[in-house]
């Protein structure tokens, strides 16, 4: 009798535990079941196809971190990926960051996890009015000069600039008068150089905290041989945060945890694998929110067009 008690309950110790194992297993298991294979989208470079330079390492080290099988998209460009994130066929993709405030504004499906930094701090770029021995004094004296501007698809040198003082009551468009249309940033420039224009938008890379980057526009006109006590900078917008990596907001968790470890650490534990994934921008990646994107959101508000590819040229860097 007394054995078959001690039996009895044992036979109850093992139900409960097994029980309680279930319960408060964690759902580590479960959500990788559901997502069966996790997909991250990517746009490929221009000429590229659908190949991306060492792909299958990144699918390696994406499947460690995850701990599961893990699968690239590789996107001919931004409105196709933003198609497929908003459609839930990647949970995670890789913006610039007018493309993520577009896929942000098309299914509010979507929140940034990761950005890129540089060496020197820079987390993104500001858009900067630049003129030569002051002879413009401030944005608003602009019409009555020579301002020389960027092509079209240009973020610093026109899209930035046309958002940002647009929503200060300073407005102009392609038929101003005063404007300067240039093809590249390069060419503003030389119009600077050569006095062909009294100012020009450029751009300087910057920090979310300082502003003491060096590098971009007025680093490139000094170059060309104008003394730098002759350049003034008279504006400039606000942060545009280099593009981040962007994942489903209903995406468990874990995996959320689980990428931001990984990605925040990839710089200092696998450069190499860095350098794969992120080859413009070598500081390592930080964790960032939606509020980083607003002036990227004022883009898109104030200035109605599709969403640009990022300018692979050496004159702006790649947002």
């Amino acid at each position: 009798m007394l054995r078959r008690f001690r039996l009895l309950r044992r036979l109850k110790i093992l139900a409960t535990t097994a029980a309680l194992t279930i319960a408060i297993s964690p759902a580590h298991a479960d959500w990788r079941d559901d997502i069966g294979t996790f997909r991250i989208g990517i746009v490929a470079e221009p000429g590229a196809g659908n190949t991306v330079p060492g792909l299958s390492a990144l699918t390696r080290a994406y499947s460690m971190a995850l701990g599961m099988k893990v699968e690239f998209l590789v996107a001919p460009d931004y409105a196709t990926l933003i198609d497929a994130q908003a459609a839930g066929r990647v949970e995670y993709a890789i913006y610039s960051a007018l493309a993520y405030a577009a896929a942000s504004e098309r299914c509010g499906c979507v929140e940034p996890l990761v950005a890129p930094t540089d060496d020197d701090g820079a987390t993104g770029i500001r858009s900067i009015l630049i003129t030569r021995d002051g002879k413009v004094s401030a944005p608003q004296a602009m019409a009555a000069h020579r301002i020389a501007v960027g092509p079209a698809e240009s973020i610093a040198g026109w899209l930035l600039p046309l958002a940002e003082l647009a929503s200060a009551q300073i407005s102009f468009s392609q038929a101003s008068p005063f404007l300067e249309r240039a093809p590249s940033a390069s060419a503003a420039e030389a119009m600077l150089v050569d006095n062909k224009a009294d100012a020009i938008f450029g751009w300087t890379p910057s920090g979310s905290g300082s502003d003491a980057a060096a590098g971009g526009t007025t680093a490139r006109l000094t170059e060309a041989g104008l003394p730098a006590g002759s350049l003034q900078v008279i504006w400039q917008s606000g942060l545009l945060r280099y593009g981040p990596h962007a994942v489903l907001k209903n995406l468990d968790p874990e995996a959320k945890r689980r990428l931001l470890v990984f990605l925040t650490n990839l710089k200092g534990q696998t450069p190499e694998t860095y350098g794969l994934l992120e080859p413009r921008h070598s500081g390592g990646f930080a964790a960032v929110s939606h509020r980083d994107y607003a002036v990227a959101e004022t883009i898109l508000r104030e200035v109605v067009q599709p969403v640009p590819e990022p300018d692979r040229a050496n004159d702006e860097p790649v947002r």
